[in-house]
């Protein structure tokens, strides 16, 4: 077999999907066709990978015909026996040029983004995805209200759906690791783009709340890389002390392991590997209450919902947090591991994707 592996970004394929892609390779050759961003040098030890120019962002007709003609040029050299593709712009235009060329291909939709929010986007990602995903051999979802979004406005067949529980989280990578004390007070972290979707305004008007109610007794951690309108505001807020701020980090698991809580108040996921990974490692969560980041919590057991763009809501969740003593937040993130060991174990959902992509 040959597969060929159609994403928009290196690191987030590495992250998340190496342990498909090594299983995959045991069974033939590996092709990935990525941007190159400064992550794929960790593929390029094991495999082939085509640079691939991909504006993730823009909304550019003509750039966007380029990449389809440049999938098509690629598959048509390659002669795949099975094309994989992630994400939206991979998922459309490498869906366009499978059907054009007749090769099989499977398409995962990590979540359905903005497009679906924008009422002028929505209708023309709708007709695009039911032309690209028409012959697709199977479309997996991360979550049931996304599965469910596609087979409403009629974009696939519920034969050809399959949901996961997400990329799952390596067991063994992310160990349960002993709870932190709290002499230094306690501390919360985000991890992610600090971007408006990821619900950062929401998070950062908490934090100001909570700071100034309770001081040096709490501590946030924000980790990742901010989108321009952010910058003078992280800065600022780091400057006086509201957040401990650390920009990107390749290897996130340190932090991890010295929280006390991740808290994530996403407007949409398709399934956040941020909470899996805390979960796995034994730290309570606290997140929106919407598809993609509910599954991974049980509300009041292994953590808190919040309220989608709620600040108020996320703030007393957080506190609800706070007011708990070391021993329920201790089992609090060991029923959260267990969660993860029960539904989220990476090895089975490698096994359900690979036996689907070959059935």
């Amino acid at each position: 077999m040959k597969y060929l592996i159609l994403t928009n970004h290196s690191y987030m394929l590495w992250q998340f999907r190496r342990e498909l892609i090594e299983k995959l390779a045991t069974t033939g050759e590996v092709v990935i066709s990525t941007p190159f961003n400064g992550h794929e040098e960790d593929f390029l030890k094991k495999y082939r990978c085509i640079e691939t120019t991909i504006d993730r962002r823009s909304v550019n007709p003509i750039k966007d015909y380029l990449l389809y003609c440049f999938y098509k040029k690629l598959i048509s050299t390659e002669r795949p026996d099975v094309v994989v593709t992630y994400s939206i712009k991979p998922n459309i235009y490498g869906g366009y040029a499978c059907r054009k060329l007749g090769v099989p291909y499977c398409v995962n939709v990590q979540g359905l983004g903005t497009a679906f929010e924008k009422k002028w986007l929505a209708p023309i990602v709708t007709a695009m995805y039911k032309v690209a995903l028409k012959e697709a051999k199977v479309v997996f979802f991360e979550n049931h209200a996304n599965a469910s979004e596609f087979l409403e406005r009629g974009i696939i067949k519920s034969s050809v759906t399959k949901v996961l529980n997400g990329a799952g989280v390596n067991l063994d990578t992310f160990r349960y690791s002993e709870y932190p004390k709290d002499v230094d007070g306690i501390r919360f972290l985000y991890l992610g783009r600090i971007m408006k979707e990821k619900g950062i305004d929401e998070l950062l008007e908490a934090i100001r709340h909570l700071k100034a109610k309770y001081g040096s007794l709490i501590k946030f951690d924000m980790v990742g890389f901010f989108e321009d309108e952010y910058k003078e505001t992280i800065n600022s807020m780091s400057r006086n002390k509201l957040i401990d701020f650390h920009g990107f980090q390749k290897d996130p698991t340190s932090f991890y392991v010295s929280s006390h809580c991740v808290v994530l108040p996403s407007y949409h996921e398709g399934m956040s590997n941020v909470l899996l990974e805390a979960a796995a490692i034994g730290r309570p969560l606290i997140c929106s209450d919407v598809p993609g980041c509910r599954e991974a919590v049980e509300n009041g057991t292994t953590g808190f919902l919040c309220k989608k763009k709620d600040a108020t809501s996320l703030q007393d969740a957080m506190e609800k947090f706070i007011l708990l003593n070391n021993e329920e937040r201790v089992a609090m993130g060991k029923r959260g591991r267990e969660k993860m060991e029960q539904s989220f174990d990476k090895c089975d959902v490698v096994k359900k994707t690979i036996r689907a992509i070959n059935k």
